[in-house]
């Protein structure tokens, strides 16, 4: 069932492949769109071209900006750059989906929660690693279902390969992608919030490090996160070692714990498995089982198309992607020596 029949996107920003999975799970839903913006040409901009033919590449956004029929305004620019142009959208009365991570400072986030306040605009951060997998949102449905009774703590593994000769240079500046932490991080934090059910949390630990790219001094190429949260624990790690002879980009994993039983995701690869994808491990009191979860349908784009027509917060809570991102943040800057 679509839900998105009339609503119409925009894309702003076309600088990560993220970019694909936002439109094209929107688009599943019957919303439409005509018109793009990006700033500068690339690969990635081809690649955009060429996927979507039809679509018409505007040279000023505010083009797209003082469209009266646009409802929500797509948004995968450079990280950096992500909450100026979010915030921009809103004040134009546009709902905004974007990218992880939807800010990269504290200031962002102030910024974007004041402007949230003040329009009424749905700010949303597409968390790709658990609203686009599917076995993520069976575990969701599992979890509600007490399938593993109280949830105590998750484990978020984040591996990705370096592909560094497809890279574009904000990859390698620091400023402009935000850190691992606040960037890949985010997924995991998103997670960890999420399962437990934790309203607040404490970092109790948080490390970054460059391991093996001393040519390029901006790379953050390992990081780590320990959480403490009012209603569960988290373990973090993401990092940029996957090798070249795995068949996917990362092996992505996602361990929840119970105190009756646990699930663990294998989220895009399983090596015992044939290599497939969307692989969920569950055992709890009643046994122990692999389920495939690649036909579970996904919930929070219908969801999200809803909360634009009806203004409500049933895809992900505007508090909850507020906290997901000043956790991030923090945990990057306690990384660094910062004092968040």
């Amino acid at each position: 069932m679509t839900t998105g029949n009339g609503l119409k996107l925009a894309a702003i920003g076309v600088d990560h492949g993220h970019i694909f999975g936002m439109l094209g799970n929107m688009v599943a839903q019957g919303c439409s769109i005509t018109h793009w913006w990006t700033e500068r040409d690339w690969a990635l901009t081809d690649k955009f071209t060429e996927t979507y033919p039809d679509l018409v590449r505007v040279s000023d956004r505010n083009a797209i900006l003082d469209g009266p029929d646009v409802d929500m305004v797509l948004i995968a620019a450079v990280p950096e750059d992500r909450a100026a142009l979010a915030i921009e959208a809103m004040k134009a009365g546009k709902d905004v989906m974007v990218d992880k991570p939807g800010c990269t400072t504290l200031a962002q986030l102030a910024e974007i929660q004041e402007t949230v306040a003040q329009t009424g605009r749905i700010w949303t951060v597409n968390f790709s690693e658990r609203f686009q997998v599917p076995c993520v949102a069976k575990a969701e449905e599992l979890v509600a279902q007490g399938a593993i009774g109280n949830v105590i703590q998750t484990i978020g593994m984040g591996p990705h390969k370096q592909n560094l000769h497809t890279r574009p240079d904000w990859f390698f500046e620091r400023p402009r992608y935000g850190g691992i932490l606040t960037d890949i991080g985010s997924h995991q934090i998103d997670q960890f919030l999420f399962f437990t059910g934790s309203t607040e949390a404490k970092i109790k630990h948080a490390m970054v490090a460059n391991k093996s790219l001393p040519q390029h001094p901006g790379v953050q190429d390992f990081g780590e996160v320990v959480l403490e949260g009012n209603k569960g624990h988290g373990y973090v790690r993401v990092d940029w070692f996957t090798p070249k002879g795995l068949p996917m980009w990362g092996d992505g994993r996602l361990t929840i714990l119970g105190d009756a039983g646990y699930i663990e995701l294998r989220k895009y690869i399983d090596l015992a498995n044939g290599n497939r994808g969307d692989q969920l491990l569950l055992a709890n009191q009643d046994g122990a089982e692999m389920i495939d979860c690649r036909e579970v349908p996904l919930t929070y784009f219908p969801r999200i198309c809803a909360d634009i027509r009806n203004r409500t917060e049933t895809a992900v809570s505007q508090a909850h992607t507020f906290r997901v991102m000043d956790l991030t943040i923090r945990a990057q800057m306690l990384a660094e020596g910062e004092a968040p």
